[in-house]
């Protein structure tokens, strides 16, 4: 197990490198670099920009050397926990970053929470009342959280929350309490806000994570095992938990890996939909003004979160499933 575990870690550093090689490239595809939209920024004000500027504005930035170079600084940089300078807000990533992080991730565990706390208790019910009446109307229910455009659900929830319960339209908490300092009250208008967003980045995965879990439990309720331990005379609800739903729950951890950088990607329409002050708005930022420190990281950021969350789902379908370690075992 020692040796398996050591050759995944090695295999995500690879993983990562690449990745990292990749996002570089990307970013530097479009023609320019944010030089050049800042330049035709000053000159569309009326002011003209000389060659010498232009040369020290080069300089400053660091872009006057090779791609590989600058590639070599931003990769050792991360090594290092520096992930780089923005020149959109003239600040270190980490500092622009660390303002909107905190919500960022409140935002999203709480995402992750609702998805999965929802998305269970209904796809065992819709498996074991297979073609009711229930089960017909959480299936149209879950299509249409499918069909449903995110942001027009965004628009809907808003002036339904504004209306029925008087929440200030946009953001995560009320304007008074901005720039205030962090209390009780401020935590209740967080709170208050937050079920918004929340409700709408989650519903297309919560509708998506009840199809598939009825699907595999209904696989799974069919198999010879199920019907073998129901002529035994085991209860439906120690037969239910026991044998068919621990693999039917395969899908939910191993959706660990996906769904972390889904939702995160996921909320960046939505963030700037709802005006929410999360890191959402600033990535589409970023990537308008080429802005490639600030891009590469956020971007980074979701490859980690990727990596990591396979790794994840990975030691825990080994523990959840005999027939995954045995393969382990077999590879070893």
């Amino acid at each position: 197990m020692i040796r398996w575990l050591a050759g995944r870690i090695v295999t995500m550093m690879l993983t990562l490198l690449v990745i990292s090689a990749l996002i570089f490239i990307i970013i530097q595809l479009p023609p320019g670099d944010y030089l050049t939209s800042y330049i035709a920024e000053i000159q569309a004000q009326g002011e003209k920009v000389t060659a010498d500027k232009i040369a020290f504005l080069r300089e400053q930035y660091g872009l006057d050397k090779p791609l590989w170079q600058q590639y070599l600084l931003w990769v050792t940089g991360l090594l290092h926990g520096d992930l780089g300078y923005s020149f959109e807000y003239n600040q270190p990533v980490a500092d622009v970053v660390g303002e909107r992080m905190p919500l960022t991730l409140l935002l999203n565990a709480a995402t992750v929470v609702f998805v999965y706390l929802v998305s269970f208790p209904i796809g065992i019910y819709s498996a074991t009342h297979q073609y009711s009446w229930s089960d017909h109307g959480l299936s149209f229910l879950g299509f249409l959280g499918l069909a449903t455009p995110n942001f027009l659900l965004a628009l809907i929830l808003l002036y339904l929350a504004n209306v029925w319960f008087g929440t200030s339209i946009g953001g995560l908490m009320g304007p008074e309490y901005i720039d205030a300092p962090w209390t009780l009250a401020k935590v209740g208008s967080v709170l208050s806000h937050l079920w918004v967003p929340v409700l709408v980045i989650g519903t297309a995965g919560t509708a998506g994570m009840i199809r598939r879990l009825r699907a595999n439990l209904l696989d799974e309720l069919n198999r010879q095992y199920v019907v073998t331990a129901r002529a035994k005379g085991l209860s439906e609800r120690r037969l239910l938990f026991k044998y068919p739903l621990r693999m039917a729950l395969n899908p939910f951890i191993a959706d660990l890996g996906s769904i972390l950088p889904q939702i995160v990607s996921g909320s960046v329409i939505i963030s700037a939909v709802m005006s929410l002050p999360t890191t959402g708005p600033m990535l589409l930022s970023s990537l308008r003004s080429q802005d490639m420190y600030l891009a590469g990281s956020f971007l980074m950021f979701l490859a980690v979160l990727t990596v990591v969350g396979m790794f994840v789902s990975d030691l825990l379908l080994a523990a959840l499933d005999p027939r995954i370690r045995l393969g382990v075992r077999a590879a070893r």
